[in-house]
């Protein structure tokens, strides 16, 4: 698996055009909707998408993320707003015609092309000079490690392989902007963690703009500078992934990305930031912090991820939050094992513990009486 050197991370965080207002976007999306018939896929869009970024589209099937890349790729039409790339209305632009590329999850690879001719393919369609074609070819070829591959058919090499000469086929035009719908869908876990670190490495070295179109949430939060969270034709949240983590701005964002405890409960200011949450009958206040200003017995959702919740059999009474429960069920997932805790109100809390020990020696089982904690900073305070 590659692993980034210390100057291409040092160069990654500081990577951050959309925080600058010099900078000109390379895509714009403005005030975009697109209807089919009464369904509106696309409602009201405005985005702006930088030059050189690794841009995620993410959510569920059917949120829109797919109709929104087709839009930018020409292969549909806004049926409102405008949808500028590089300062130019891309409105009438055919596909073919747009500094655009698009790689489908399906690889669309001739089977009867050796790897070499499917990479040359779009730019002998775009006749470029034989000797031209050649060089790219080759630079592609390396690019992608596939150099002693090059004869070989399609069904002659791996999944991880082919994806890369549709990378290859795809990058060889230099297009200003490559779209991936789902490209790492077709293959099994382990090959698509890895194929994740090659796709940002191949980014990092050609420059080009990526956007990607994706639902696994583990993906986008691996290759994105920023990810945008889709729901029912809407943007609910653009940030950085660890901003989407660990500062989301509603419940559908935090239980969306990765696992949460949500607890529902109406708010008490106690000042500076710091809110009471009374959240069940008889039980302690929990503790938690907003920058929002809240008015008393306000509505909230206390978001809590579970690697911030402690466990532990003795009361941690120097904690902020601490809550009584007893163990339900246990998850063992090799390098973490996650505790699901039955409170007194009859929810669950999962709590998540990294096993530096061997199993046999976990203090805690089934039916175990447990203290959960966390501190007044570990969730985050949401109103909606």
């Amino acid at each position: 698996m590659a692993q980034a050197t210390k100057p291409q991370r040092a160069k990654a965080e500081a990577f951050a055009p959309w925080q600058d207002a010099s900078t000109r976007p390379l895509i714009e999306f403005r005030g975009v909707t697109k209807r089919f018939g009464t369904f509106t896929a696309i409602d009201d869009i405005s985005l702006d998408i930088y030059a050189k970024e690794f841009f995620a589209l993410l959510g569920p099937s059917g949120c829109g993320k797919t109709t929104l890349m087709r839009m930018l790729g020409g292969f549909e039409t806004p049926t409102e707003g405008t949808i500028l790339l590089d300062g130019q209305d891309v409105a009438g632009v055919p596909p073919n015609r747009r500094a655009t590329n698009m790689m489908f999850q399906s690889y669309a690879l001739f089977p009867h092309l050796d790897i070499a001719e499917n990479i040359a393919f779009g730019l002998r369609r775009a006749k470029i000079p034989k000797d031209q074609i050649a060089a790219r070819v080759d630079e592609m070829l390396k690019l992608v490690q596939l150099t002693p591959y090059r004869s070989r058919k399609p069904h002659q090499v791996s999944g991880g392989q082919r994806q890369r000469v549709a990378l290859a086929r795809a990058l060889a035009r230099a297009p200003k902007l490559l779209l991936l719908d789902e490209p790492l869908g077709a293959l099994d876990k382990k090959l698509r963690q890895e194929t994740q670190f090659e796709l940002m490495d191949i980014q990092e070295k050609t420059g080009t703009t990526f956007v990607i179109v994706t639902h696994d949430q583990e993906e986008a939060m691996t290759v994105a500078s920023r990810v945008a969270v889709m729901d029912h034709g809407k943007l609910v949240q653009v940030a950085t992934p660890d901003a989407i983590y660990e500062t989301p701005n509603s419940t559908y964002v935090a239980d969306f990305i990765g696992d949460v405890n949500i607890i529902e409960g109406a708010a008490t200011p106690l000042g500076e930031g710091r809110y009471e949450i009374h959240w069940a009958e008889g039980a302690t206040p929990l503790i938690g912090t907003t920058d929002e200003a809240l008015a008393t017995g306000a509505k909230v959702y206390l978001a809590i991820r579970p690697e911030k919740v402690a466990i532990s059999t003795e009361n941690p009474e120097s904690r902020a939050n601490a809550v009584p429960g007893t163990v339900h069920d246990i998850a063992y997932l090799g390098n973490i094992s996650t505790y699901h805790v039955e409170l007194a109100n009859g929810a669950i809390v999962k709590a998540q513990t990294a096993n530096t020990h061997r199993i046999a020696r976990r203090d805690i089982t089934w039916d175990d009486p447990v203290w959960l904690s966390w501190t007044d900073t570990a969730g985050v305070v949401l109103t909606r």
